[in-house]
Order: C-alpha cells, then sequence, then structure tokens
C-alpha cells in the first residue's frame, strides 16, 4: 500500500507537466492580422444660401444682394427621410391628446340594484338593474377613461428629424436666413407693407435672441399667416406646418451647434461674401427674387 502511494505522488508532477506542455504549445502556420487602418472621412462643401433682405437692415448689416450664408452641410443637406418625418410629427401631436375622455359604467351610474322584470315568463329579454349598458341611461361598455396618449421616441430620431425638416425646406427652395429679425416700433400697419413687398405670407419667423425683440412681437402678432418662434420653441410640426421658414443668423448658428455630427469634418462660415465663394451675384439675385415672388 505504501509503494502504490508513492508511485501516485510520484507520477503527479509529470501529468502536471504534460497538462503545461499542452496548453502552452505554440500554434503552427498563424500569421499576424495586419492593422486596421481607417481611411478619412471626406471634408463636405458647405451648402450656400443668398441672403434674404432683412425686415429693417441696420446701419452695419452687410447687404443680402451681394452676400450668402454658408451652412452646415450635415444640418441643411440630410437625405430625406418621410419616415422619420412622420414619427416626429406623430410624436409631438401625440403629445398635444388631453386624454380627459370619461364615461360611466354601470357601476358609476346612479340607480337602485333592484330587478327591472322577472326572469321568465314575460316573453322578453333578461335583464338586470336600469343601469345596464344595453338600456337607454345606463352604463357605457368599454368606453373611454382618462388615460395618457404621449408616446416616447429617442433624441436622436428627433434631432434627426430636424436635420430633415431643415433640408427639405431648404431643397424646395423655401428657407431663407437673414441677417438678423429687428423691427423698430408696434406697428403693425408698416410692418404689412414690408412683408407684402418681400412676399413674405404665410412665413415662420424664428429668432436666434434669447428674447425676442418687442417691437417685432408686438407688430407681427396681429398680422394673420405669420408667425414669429424662438429657436427654444421650434420641432419638427412647425417646420413642416408652415410653407416658408425664414431665420436670422443666430437661429442658424444654434442649429448648427445644436444638431452638427461630430464624426463628420466641414467647414463651416457664418456668412460670406459672393466673389469668396465664386456665385455670380447676379445668380444670388434671381434666386432672392424667385424666392420673395413665390408666395403660394
Amino acid at each position: 500500500m505504501l509503494g502504490k502511494a508513492i508511485s501516485r505522488v510520484s507520477r503527479l508532477p509529470s501529468r502536471a507537466t504534460r497538462l503545461t506542455t499542452r496548453i502552452v504549445k505554440p500554434t503552427v502556420n498563424v500569421k499576424e492580422r495586419p492593422p486596421v487602418q481607417q481611411q478619412a472621412a471626406p471634408i463636405l462643401e458647405p451648402v450656400y444660401l443668398s441672403l434674404t433682405p432683412s425686415l429693417k437692415r441696420g446701419r452695419w448689416d452687410p447687404p443680402a444682394e451681394s452676400n450668402v450664408a454658408v451652412l452646415e452641410p450635415t444640418v441643411f443637406r440630410h437625405p430625406l427621410r418621410k419616415d422619420i418625418l412622420h414619427l416626429c410629427v406623430t410624436h409631438y401631436l401625440d403629445s398635444l391628446r388631453q386624454g380627459s375622455a370619461n364615461t360611466k359604467t354601470r357601476g358609476e351610474v346612479r340607480g337602485s340594484g333592484r330587478k327591472v322584470r322577472r326572469q321568465k315568463g314575460t316573453g322578453k329579454a333578461r335583464l338586470g338593474d336600469n343601469q345596464s349598458p344595453m338600456l337607454r341611461g345606463g352604463g357605457v361598455a368599454f368606453g373611454p377613461k382618462p388615460r395618457d396618449f404621449s408616446t416616447k421616441l429617442p433624441r436622436k430620431v428627433i434631432e434627426m428629424g430636424m436635420r430633415v425638416a431643415l433640408s427639405a425646406k431648404l431643397r424646395e427652395q423655401r428657407l431663407g436666413v437673414m441677417t438678423r429679425l429687428y423691427w423698430p416700433n408696434g406697428k403693425t400697419k408698416y410692418l404689412v407693407r414690408r412683408i407684402d413687398q418681400l412676399g413674405l405670407r404665410k412665413t415662420l419667423f424664428i429668432s436666434g435672441e434669447p428674447t425676442v425683440h418687442e417691437g417685432l412681437r408686438r407688430a407681427i402678432g396681429n398680422i394673420p399667416l405669420v408667425q414669429l418662434s424662438s429657436v427654444s420653441d421650434i420641432t419638427v410640426y412647425e417646420l413642416m406646418k408652415w410653407d416658408r421658414v425664414v431665420m436670422d443668423l443666430k437661429a442658424v448658428e444654434y442649429f448648427e451647434q445644436r444638431l452638427k455630427k461630430q464624426n463628420i469634418p466641414t467647414t463651416a462660415l457664418p456668412i460670406a461674401a459672393a466673389e469668396e465663394v465664386k456665385v455670380p451675384v447676379t445668380l444670388l439675385a434671381e434666386e432672392s427674387q424667385t424666392l420673395q415672388t413665390s408666395s403660394p
């Protein structure tokens, strides 16, 4: 017995050595994997848009006829996605529903629990109390109750919807950029003349200022088919609802900072002269005139 135990103990190191040798045994015919080479993303060219004449040009504002706005391509040149627009619009309209519709069940209708007539012998249908849904004035079977109709949508989908909506307006030539949105007084009569002169009826004006100018807000509030909003209140539904959208340069910068794709290199400038981008001034004037006179 002692000899068998000694022989077992003597065989343990050899087994461990064999196991270790099997694990550490180098593999054969294995080639080293080449390093992955990442290609640099191409630099996208910016989008050039002729400036729309301002409602009231300031002393230091550049002329709209000889300047263009340089827009971010990842924001204003996004592929059209109708499914994303449908999701964003449905999400916004669902959030507006109050969900306060309420009907009474047979347990909530006022009345006694006395049986209307006897069970048998009358030749008529069987009935219980007067609160039955089969009787006039009774409860409602499977009626609406207060509920929350709002739906959830990822933030990235909503941001993509904003890119698609802005790009669609630009593609349809229904997007305009002003140097700023300003009106010196609250007189609606003179502002109506200026809007009709520019052909900007049925237009949504978007201001990038934290607080909208008081004179412009008061003057534009009484004009039909025109609305003034801030960038913080803009939704995909509002962009798709209005026929034309006009924003100032600060609103453009706000949308570019919020919606720009960081992993795509671009060259973006807020405003540039027509000679710098090699765009004929006559062409810009024709596009501006087309935008002004194409009021639906």
